[in-house]
């Protein structure tokens, strides 16, 4: 027996619109993702089998980075108001970067705050949080150890850090 998703469509009559029209436009990500799959070979992007608004990725580190080599698992939680609203997104593998929580995985980034754009897609987020790995912001640091390193200028101990959580947290174990 295949699997349906009818649990995804809502089952009452009178859903707000805005819900209606937030899930079409994720089944239509979905079916994209679902298409594209070997198109980007650093973004995995899965639906969550029983709630269209939940959402897991894996990111590749971005090479020539100290990321690089490790595999990053986002968690996004979707708002019923998607895309006018933007997606909660937050690392659940620890990564060491001034622009992440270090504890709760939050990111600040301003797409995902004031500078969302309904033309944003989920896959797209994940792009832009690759190119942060690739480009921290020390001046708006939710990691202020991390932010202090690059401040000051030391590069090697910010790098050396991050690479130490990568090899501890994202790399793929072998055995």
């Amino acid at each position: 027996m295949g699997k349906t998703h009818r649990s995804l469509h809502p089952t009452y009559e009178n859903v707000e619109s805005i819900g209606t029209a937030s899930r079409a436009r994720l089944f239509k990500e979905y079916k994209e993702v679902q298409r594209e799959k070997t198109a980007d070979p650093d973004i995995q992007l899965v639906c969550d089998d029983s709630n269209i608004f939940k959402w897991t990725a894996l990111v590749k580190g971005p090479s020539e980075t100290p990321y690089d080599g490790g595999v990053f698992q986002l968690a996004f939680s979707v708002p019923e108001q998607y895309p006018l609203q933007p997606p909660q997104v937050r690392f659940l593998t620890k990564i060491f970067h001034p622009n992440v929580h270090f504890k709760t995985g939050e990111i600040c980034l301003d797409i995902l705050k004031n500078a969302w754009s309904p033309a944003w897609t989920l896959q797209s987020v994940c792009r832009a949080i690759i190119a942060l790995m690739a480009h921290p912001e020390a001046d708006s640091p939710l990691n202020c150890d991390s932010g202090n390193l690059l401040r000051s200028g030391d590069i090697r101990g910010y790098q050396s850090m991050a690479r130490m959580y990568t090899r501890l947290a994202a790399m793929p174990k072998k055995g």
